[in-house]
């Protein structure tokens, strides 16, 4: 194996991010719904290994959602809404 091959990655993708007083996120069961600070059509960020590496679009396709990439992400701007 080559040791690119032996690299770990986790990709994750950010949708939205949500504030909230620990003890309403402890009081909430199962099915609450947490509100986001995004729109449905709002760019989602792409992290590798919790890292901004790109922006995406959510694509659904039947029962199945995609993301398509649309550029390189600026940690900066990623970092600065946090």
């Amino acid at each position: 194996m080559s040791q690119l091959g032996a690299v770990q990655l986790e990709i994750a993708v950010l949708w939205g991010r949500s504030k909230m007083p620990i003890q309403q996120f402890l009081r909430m069961g199962r099915g609450a719904v947490i509100p986001l600070d995004s729109g449905e059509d709002d760019q989602v960020w792409i992290l590798a290994n919790n890292h901004p590496i790109a922006r995406g679009d959510v694509v659904l396709q039947g029962d199945r959602i995609s993301i398509t990439i649309s550029g390189v992400a600026d940690a900066n701007e990623f970092f600065a809404a946090a």
